[in-house]
């Protein structure tokens, strides 16, 4: 899962404390019970990838 830190915020990384993620840069993380609780505080905010969200193609029936 891809995360930045909510604006204005400077959020600390779960093994590092003096390391931070920051509205910047998105980071990888794992899912662990810190970042979800960091996610449900808004302090985290989720980056969706676009080609993940991309509508898939619609399929155009040949009429017969």
């Amino acid at each position: 899962m891809k995360v930045i830190a909510a604006p204005g915020l400077k959020v600390p990384t779960e093994n590092n404390p003096r390391e931070y993620i920051t509205p910047d840069i998105a980071v990888e993380i794992e899912v662990t019970a810190y970042y979800m609780r960091r996610l449900a505080d808004n302090e985290l905010v989720e980056v969706v990838d676009e080609t993940k969200t991309a509508k898939p193609a619609k399929l155009e029936q040949a009429s017969k």
